[in-house]
């Protein structure tokens, strides 16, 4: 069996980004915030282990969400998504639509801690509701789609605000959360930094958040931007990583081209997803 053959059955068969973290190896993902499915089936082919459907923070539809994870059959990429809050009702429907992670902003509380895993999981172990026929079709597993998902979702509670920071401790230890993910951006100006990222206090505080998922056995992550960055915070214990957006490696590849022929490429992309 080929390798694209392998990874078309392990795709069908499992969460390969759920399982790379679990050997502590680390994930890349690729954020999508067009409303392009084409654009997004492109991103699928580009060798990133998952897509980060971006819905808090772009038009990204619901409608184009399940389109992606339909033209994504079939690849070894994971689609993921975040919704734009943290609530039960708009958990379920990225899921139903077949996503197999949900990014969960601004968890802030051991109540929204819980919240975010309950809803990922069928009873007893959560509260999510059984009307999940699309996402059937996508992962049609052996063993039922229901022990498929409950197995499978990959579930990231997004610490970045000071409240967080202050419940870190219980939030971390909240059962059914795989991954603490640290938005730094509004971590920072949470902190009154105006997002900015090299600041001593701000690197106590990803510090303390560190401390608290390697307690309680979570995965980390955080945004990187460059080869660079992603082994540097590699070191520092995060395997989960948020790359650059569909439009920031446009206009990287833009630069690329255009910059040695002499002409200006005009930056309008400040990386804040």
């Amino acid at each position: 069996m080929n390798g694209q053959s392998a990874n078309f059955r392990k795709s069908e068969s499992n969460n390969p980004v759920k399982e790379r973290l679990a050997r502590d190896e680390s994930v890349l993902g690729i954020v999508i915030s067009l409303n392009s499915v084409e654009v997004a089936a492109q991103a699928a082919s580009l060798g990133f282990d998952f897509l980060w459907l971006e819905m808090e923070h772009t038009p990204l539809s619901l409608e184009t969400v399940r389109n992606v994870v339909l033209a994504t059959r079939g690849l070894p990429v994971v689609p993921f998504a975040r919704p734009p809050v943290n609530e039960l009702w708009m958990a379920k429907r990225v899921l139903d639509a077949g996503v197999l992670g949900v990014i969960f902003p601004f968890t802030s509380t051991p109540e929204l801690a819980r919240r975010a895993a309950a809803a990922c999981r069928y009873p007893p172990a959560g509260r999510r509701g059984s009307g999940a026929d699309l996402a059937q079709f996508r992962w049609p597993a052996p063993e039922g789609y229901y022990d498929f998902a409950d197995e499978n979702v990959v579930v990231v509670a997004v610490v970045e605000d000071t409240t967080g920071l202050a419940h870190i401790e219980e939030i971390a230890a909240t059962s059914g959360i795989d991954v603490l993910f640290i938005g730094t951006s509004d971590l920072s100006f949470s902190l009154g930094l105006r997002g900015r990222q090299q600041e001593p206090k701000l690197e106590e505080a990803v510090a303390t958040i560190c401390a608290a998922g390697r307690k309680h056995g979570k995965a980390l992550g955080r945004p990187a931007r460059s080869p660079a960055e992603i082994s540097r915070f590699q070191e520092q214990g995060f395997r989960f990583f948020m790359t650059a957006t569909d439009l920031e490696l446009m206009a990287a590849g833009a630069t690329q081209l255009l910059e040695p022929l002499g002409r200006a490429v005009r930056k309008s992309f400040a990386g804040g997803i």
